[in-house]
C-alpha cells in the first residue's frame, strides 16, 4: 500500500511539471534543477555563473530552502528576477522543490523575456532527485568534503543528473579526499555522467561548467525553434488541404 502511494504521489507531481514543462517551452527558457546537499556550494556556484555568464543568457533564479532568502539576498546584486520559495509551512519543512510549488511561483519570473531559468533546490542528496519540476536538466554540485563514497550511499541523484560538479577542490589537501575513488563510485552509478572538477571559491573550473550551460541552453533553442518550424508548416498544409477540399466541394 505504502509503494502504490508513493507512486500516486509521482504522478500526480508529473502531471504539474508536465505543465511546468510546456510553459517552459513557450517561453522558449532553458530550466535546469541545481541540487546537492546542504554546504555543498551550490549558492556560490550559482553567483560565479552570473558572473561569467555576464548577460550572454537572459537569467532568472528560482530559490528554495525550508526558511529565510539568504541565498537569495546574495544574489540579488546582480538585478535579475529571482523568486523565493519557502517549505517551512508545509509539514514542518519539506526537504524538497516539487512541480506544484514550482508552478505556483512561476507567476513572479518574466518567463518569456528569460533564455535561462536555474532552479536552486533545497540542500538534501535523496527528495530533490525523486521530483521532476518540468526542468530540461538535472545538475548536481558535490564537495569534496562529503567524501568520495557519496555516490554508492546516495546513488538516485547521481543517476539522475545530467552533469555532477566536484566542488571546493580547493579542499583536497585538507580534507583526504580520494578523487580517484569518486570517479571509480561515480562510474559505477552512472558511467556516462560527465565530472567537472572545480572551486566555486576561487573560480577554478568555473568555465568548463559555463560552456556546458550555454551549449546545452543554446540546442534546447535550436531544437525548440525547429519544433516550431515544423508546427507551422503542418499548420499551413492542414490548412492548404482544408480549401483545398471547400473549392472542390
Amino acid at each position: 500500500m505504502e509503494i502504490e502511494v508513493v507512486r500516486k504521489v509521482l504522478d500526480a507531481n508529473d502531471l504539474i511539471a508536465t505543465e511546468n514543462r510546456r510553459e517552459f517551452d513557450d517561453a522558449g527558457c532553458f530550466v535546469v534543477n541545481m541540487m546537492g546537499s546542504p554546504g555543498s556550494g551550490k549558492t556560490t556556484v550559482l553567483e560565479r555563473t552570473l558572473s561569467a555568464l555576464d548577460g550572454e543568457l537572459r537569467t532568472g533564479v528560482l530559490e528554495g530552502d525550508i526558511r529565510g532568502s539568504f541565498d537569495a539576498d546574495r544574489l540579488r546584486r546582480f538585478g535579475l528576477p529571482i523568486a523565493q520559495i519557502n517549505t517551512d509551512p508545509l509539514f514542518g519543512g519539506e526537504c524538497h522543490l516539487d512541480a506544484r510549488m514550482v508552478r505556483n511561483a512561476l507567476a513572479s519570473l518574466p518567463l518569456g523575456k528569460l533564455d535561462l531559468l536555474i532552479i536552486e533546490n533545497v540542500g538534501n542528496l535523496v527528495c530533490p532527485a525523486e521530483f521532476w519540476v518540468g526542468e530540461d536538466r538535472k545538475v548536481m554540485v558535490a564537495s569534496v568534503a562529503e567524501g568520495e563514497e557519496k555516490p554508492l550511499k546516495y546513488p538516485l541523484m547521481y543517476r539522475q543528473s545530467a552533469v555532477l560538479l566536484l566542488n571546493k577542490l580547493d579542499l583536497m589537501p585538507h580534507v583526504g579526499f580520494d578523487l580517484a575513488g569518486f570517479r571509480e563510485n561515480v562510474g559505477q552509478v552512472n558511467p556516462t555522467l560527465p565530472v567537472i572538477e572545480m572551486s566555486a571559491r576561487t573560480g577554478e573550473g568555473i568555465d568548463g561548467w559555463v560552456e556546458w550551460l550555454k551549449r546545452e541552453a543554446n540546442a534546447r533553442a535550436a531544437s525548440r525553434r525547429e519544433r516550431s518550424v515544423e508546427h507551422a508548416a503542418q499548420r499551413v498544409g492542414g490548412a492548404g488541404k482544408a480549401n483545398g477540399q471547400g473549392a472542390g466541394g
